[in-house]
Formats: C-alpha cells, sequence, structure tokens
C-alpha cells in the first residue's frame, strides 16, 4: 500500500452518516480538519491535543498513542507520494522481466531447441568440436547439458572482447550441428539480459542501481505501515462490516471508494511485495553488502567446493550465486574429451538432470559439475572431478547448505519467477499488476482530496497533519529511536531517504509558521 492516504479529505463528509446521527469520528482517517485558508491549511505547532503549562503561555503536547497513527499517516503520506513513482518503475518492469522465459522461446528458439528429438546425443567432445570450428575465437569456459530432450547443448566461450559477457554456442546434441551463437551474460539471452538490467539499473549503470535499493528499502515499509493503518481502524468501522478489512465497500463513493480499494488489494498483496522486498535487498548494492556481512557472521555460506588436486593447493572456489554458470577465463581450451570424463564421473556420482561442466583453472585443480536445476525442488549439488582418474575428489550437498543460504538461493530464485515454474510466474505477474493498481489509486485518492473549494490556488490534497512525533509516548520514543537507527544502517538508502523527507517536512512547516506570523 504506497500511499499515505489517511489525512483527512474537506469534501469526503458522507451526509447520510450525519442524517442518522453518527459521528464522522469512526471514519479511519479520524475527525475532520479544519478548512484550509487561503495561506494553506493552518497547522498548530504543537498539534490538536496541546497543554498549557503552568505559569507559562507555552504549549506542551499531551502524549497519546493515537499519535503513533498520526505519525505513520505522515510517513505512509510521504512515501507514497515521493517512492511510489520508483515503485511503479520496478513493477512494470519486473512484469516484463517475468515472462522472459516465454519471450526468450519466441524470439531465440531457432537455437534453443533442436529440430527434431533424437534417440542417443553425441558426445560432448564432438559438440565441443563442431562449435569451436564455427567459433574458434576464445576459450571453452564451460558447457551447459541440455535440460530436456528438446534442447540444445550450451557451449560457453570467454571471448576477452566481451568482458563480462560470454559467447554462447547452440549445438544440436543429436547431430552436433549448430544452431546459431548469443552474447549471453551468466546464461541469460540478450533480450534477458537487457530486461534484467532495466528492472534492476534501468540500463544506466551502477548509478541507475539506485532506484531499485529506493524501492526494494521503502516497499517493505510502506506495505506494513498501511497493514498497521487500514486494520487498525476504529472498532466501531471494523464491526460495521466484518469483510471490510479484505473486500472493498463498492457501497462507497468518492475517496472512501478509491481508499477501500487501495487498502483491501494492498492487503491481499502484502505477503507477496515484502517477499519481493526482502529478496530484492539481499543482492542490492548498499543493503545487499550488509546482508553479506550477515551471512559472514552467521556463517551462512554455501560451502565451498574444493578444487584442489590432492597434495595441490588451489584457489577457494566461488560459491556466489553465479558460480558455475560459465564465466571462467581460461587461458587455452581444454581437451574436449575431458568434458565426457569429467560428466560421466558426476552422473555416476549421482548428478542428474542439466549440468554446468567448468574446466580445471589450472593444473593443480580439479573439473567442477555443478547441478543447475532452479526449479522445485531444486537441485544445486556440485562435484570436483580428476579427470585423469574419473575419480570424485570433493562434493557439497544442497542439502548441507546453511538455512540462511537455502533461504536467500531459493528467495532469488523466486524473485525472479523462476522457482515454481509457470505459477511462480503468474503469481508474480498478479503481484505487480496488484501493486501498479494500489499506485494509481494512492494517487487518484491524492487528487480527490485537493481542496477545490477552500484554496483553488492548491492543485493537489493536502499532506496529513504534522508534529505527531511531539506526542509519541516514551517507550515508542525510547524503543523507536534506537530501531529507527538499526534500520537505517541495515538498509542505507532507506536511512538516507528518511532523513530528506525529515529535513523537506521540517523546512514546509518554518516556512508555513513564517508565513502565518507574517
Amino acid at each position: 500500500m504506497s500511499h499515505g492516504t489517511e489525512e483527512i479529505p474537506q469534501n469526503d463528509h458522507d451526509p447520510t452518516d450525519a442524517a442518522k446521527g453518527e459521528p464522522d469520528s469512526d471514519r479511519p482517517d479520524g475527525p475532520a480538519e479544519p478548512a484550509a485558508t487561503t495561506e494553506g491549511p493552518a497547522e498548530p505547532a504543537d498539534g490538536p491535543a496541546a497543554l498549557t503549562e503552568p505559569g507559562s503561555d507555552r504549549q506542551r503536547p499531551a502524549r497519546s498513542w493515537e499519535a503513533v497513527r498520526h505519525l505513520l499517516v505522515r510517513l505512509h503520506f510521504y512515501a507514497g507520494v515521493l517512492v511510489a513513482p520508483f515503485l511503479l518503475v520496478a513493477a512494470l518492469t519486473g512484469l516484463a522481466y517475468t515472462f522472459t522465459p516465454q519471450l526468450d522461446q519466441l524470439l531465440y528458439g531457432d537455437r534453443l531447441r533442436v529440430e527434431r528429438v533424437g534417440d542417443d546425443p553425441r558426445p560432448l567432445a564432438e559438440q565441443i568440436t563442431a562449435a569451436r570450428a564455427a567459433h574458434p575465437e576464445g576459450t571453452v569456459a564451460s558447457v551447459v547439458t541440455p535440460p530436456g530432450p528438446e534442447d540444445t547443448t550450451r557451449v560457453v566461450l570467454a571471448v576477452p572482447e566481451l568482458g563480462e559477457k560470454q559467447r554462447t554456442v547452440f549445438v544440436d546434441p543429436y547431430t552436433a550441428e549448430v544452431r546459431g551463437e548469443l552474447t549471453t551474460w551468466f546464461g541469460s539471452t540478450p533480450l534477458t539480459t537487457w530486461l534484467d538490467d532495466l528492472h534492476r539499473n534501468l540500463n544506466l549503470g551502477e548509478t541507475g542501481r539506485l532506484y531499485s535499493e529506493v524501492a526494494a528499502s521503502w516497499l517493505g515499509v510502506t506495505v506494513v505501515g498501511g497493514l498497521i493503518l487500514w486494520l487498525g481502524r476504529s472498532r466501531r468501522q471494523r464491526a460495521r462490516s466484518a469483510r471490510g478489512a479484505l473486500l472493498p465497500d463498492r457501497r462507497a463513493r468518492g475517496v472512501r471508494r478509491t481508499r477501500s480499494w487501495h487498502a483491501a488489494t494492498g492487503v491481499w498483496l502484502a505477503l507477496g511485495l515484502v517477499f519481493l522486498s526482502a529478496t530484492g535487498l539481499t543482492w542490492s548494492n548498499y543493503a545487499g553488502e550488509r546482508f553479506g556481512r550477515l551471512l559472514d557472521a552467521a556463517n551462512g555460506n554455501a560451502p565451498a567446493l574444493d578444487t584442489a588436486l590432492p597434495g595441490a593447493d588451489a584457489p577457494v572456489e566461488d560459491h556466489s550465486d553465479h558460480a558455475g554458470h560459465g564465466g571462467g577465463e581460461a587461458t587455452a581450451d581444454a581437451d574436449p574429451a575431458d568434458f565426457d570424463a569429467a560428466l560421466a564421473a558426476a552422473r555416476d556420482a549421482g548428478l542428474g538432470g542439466a549440468l554446468v561442466v567448468t574446466p580445471a583453472a589450472d593444473a593443480a585443480s580439479a573439473w567442477t559439475v555443478a547441478q543447475n536445476d532452479n526449479v522445485w525442488p531444486v537441485h544445486y549439488d556440485r562435484v570436483a572431478v580428476d579427470t585423469s582418474s574419473g575419480e570424485i575428489t570433493s562434493r557439497t550437498y544442497w542439502a548441507d547448505h546453511p538455512a540462511l543460504s537455502k533461504l536467500s538461493k531459493l528467495g532469488v530464485q523466486g524473485h525472479m519467477g523462476v522457482l515454481f515454474g509457470i505459477v511462480n510466474q503468474i503469481v508474480l505477474a498478479l503481484v505487480a499488476l496488484g501493486l501498479t493498481a494500489v499506485i494509481v489509486w494512492g494517487y487518484r485518492m491524492w487528487w480527490q482530496r485537493r481542496p477545490t473549494r477552500a484554496d483553488r490556488r492548491a492543485p493537489v490534497g493536502r499532506a496529513p497533519e504534522r508534529g505527531a512525533w511531539r506526542r509519541l509516548p516514551l517507550p515508542v520514543v525510547i524503543l523507536g529511536i534506537p530501531a529507527v537507527i538499526a534500520l537505517g544502517w541495515a538498509l542505507p538508502l532507506l536511512g538516507v531517504t528518511l532523513a530528506g523527507f525529515l529535513v523537506v517536512d521540517v523546512v514546509v512547516g518554518a516556512v508555513r509558521r513564517q508565513r502565518r506570523t507574517a
């Protein structure tokens, strides 16, 4: 729920309530604000509930738990108005990325699939030889076996001119015929890579990643705040309609109707949105670095595969999310026959499905063969193979990964829409569309609450009342300040933008007070 829409409209009072003799205070946004003047809405410096100190003309605010709600209203409003554009872009680009598997098949199907499924595949050595004859540039970084009988084998070449990207040659495993090639990034096609960058950084590089991290940082906070505001409505209003929290009120009109659609839809989407926020932050720039520290401190990283041959030393194996995806930089081609030897050893060790076969980094290192099955139930076992003897020198099991490592890996796959196949894609698409609708309804409420009568100069609705922080109960202040500081450390861009909101709020308040004094 991405807008602070709990501020009180000037023209939202339902005359039927007055006719029934029902007070207007049972609305989720509380009692009505005073009418706006030509200089803008009157905003008392200390809020509506203030007490006069004995012997002094100054007023001190009366602390109450209702002030917590007022503060959440204002925070929800600022987050909705200022951060919602980032969320809208993330939702639309994420929606486009969700269906990249189908788009890849549509655009690159002639390379990804074989013309006719045969009986037995040719040896990898024969397929690699055909690929190298067609593309002698670079060196073989890895070979990815077909995930299904209708899929092609991928021979991944490390080409210095491509930098982090690779040249992937697609070979028919039954005929050893080269079907074509693509420039890929960790196994992703050009379209998937472009849509991934669009969602992650708007194709603007590292600077563009700020937008997605701001969106992910505020998404969870905004959703939780919106849930508290909506589900914490007055007891009388909840009793009037037991379905009010989950279903929109079709009998309402104007801003109330819009608000009910905005809030009820947000309730249904809350779990999915919090999941996307948390998983998106795990590989963001700044919050992701904090998450990496947590994994290190909790020993939550994936176990490293020891690739050192017996009696030799080798660098520690990379156990990041992209390990084993064909990003190696071998200096010379390995013997194609060794690919078949490594594959046979891995199959004998029980590794099934699509496998990524990566040559040894040097003479003192073993080959690696990794499972690459991202659909539930996932398979991520890996083995190190001495191709000269066919011996398995080391092995890591998915079952042995720490809980944090498993949650992180599965969360990423679920975020990308591959963990549960087409069902995962449909759910993500519905969440993206729902978030888009919630944002549109939030801005519509802001527009509906513009003061069209009292102050025709104001183009949009007013922000909620300020000054609620002065009336917060002491326990909330004592516990809340350290909690906000900790959250700002864990999510740096949330902390920076929140500080920016506070500065803007203080400046606007000072300007308005100066105008009233004048």
